[in-house]
């Protein structure tokens, strides 16, 4: 119980960190007090690129984060690759449809997040690809949808992959 405990805890530190940098510098003052489900999107339409090997690369965007296409349990997800996060975290309505329902769903964990005190649960995510990789078995948080708005692809994920490492603006999954 210790131990995931303090693992919850290195994600919410993870998720205090990472996710302000999702907000252009210019709307800050003006994001900070609403809740972070109204702020971040995500780009789209990013350059991914699969070499003849299979391996997947991803450009970096403007705000210098590594975002793509997923598709988790069979479904399409936009995610974002945050390698400060242990687990794949993703919210409550994209728990939902990712198969997970309300059984699935205990929310028994405290979490700190930049948005305060929510409440997480940990599940099992059957299937995550991107691109020509697919990695099965991954553990995964779910968090409020008021306390994330956007999937993070975290080390759960990344940590299965033969390698990862960012060259030329581009980070590069290895299968």
């Amino acid at each position: 119980m210790l131990v995931r405990s303090l693992v919850f805890a290195g994600i919410t530190a993870a998720l205090a960190t990472q996710v302000p940098s999702l907000f252009e510098k210019s709307t800050t003052q003006a994001l900070v007090s609403q809740p972070l489900a109204a702020n971040v999107t995500l780009p789209q339409n990013e350059p991914v690129s699969i070499d003849s090997y299979g391996n997947v690369q991803l450009k970096v965007d403007a705000q210098g984060h590594y975002s793509g296409d997923f598709r988790i349990n069979g479904k399409p997800i936009r995610g974002l690759i945050d390698t400060g996060a242990t687990y794949v975290a993703v919210n409550e309505s994209t728990a939902r449809r990712l198969g997970f329902g309300a059984a699935d769903l205990d929310y028994r964990y405290s979490v700190s997040t930049a948005n305060g005190e929510t409440k997480a649960a940990f599940v099992k995510i059957g299937r995550i690809e991107i691109g020509s990789i697919k990695v099965r078995d991954i553990d995964a948080m779910v968090l409020k949808d008021e306390a994330l708005s956007s999937t993070l692809v975290g080390m759960s994920f990344l940590k299965k992959l033969r390698s990862y490492g960012v060259e030329d603006g581009a980070l590069h999954l290895v299968d």
